[in-house]
């Protein structure tokens, strides 16, 4: 299950896990202009972990989900019309 929220800088999607038990902690990403957060509580120090992708990592990220192993480089082929 998840939620969108869309706020004044931000949209905001939750992650809720409904997968097999233990269940794991939300999910919960930040997307901005700049930036995208990925952020998760860490139950056993009970501190909110966060990691921050740029666009360009989200981009690798979402291409890669779809990839065999190996090493990539996304290019831009569009070229001048």
């Amino acid at each position: 299950m998840f939620t969108i929220e869309h706020e004044f800088d931000a949209t905001v999607i939750t992650l809720v896990d409904e997968g097999e038990i233990p269940l794991q902690e939300d999910v919960i990403i930040n997307s901005f202009a700049e930036c995208v957060t990925l952020e998760q509580l860490d139950a056993r120090t009970d501190t909110m972990q966060k990691i921050t992708l740029s666009p360009e990592q989200l981009r690798d990220l979402a291409a890669a989900l779809d990839l065999p192993e190996g090493v990539y480089q996304l290019r831009d082929v569009s070229g001048p019309e």
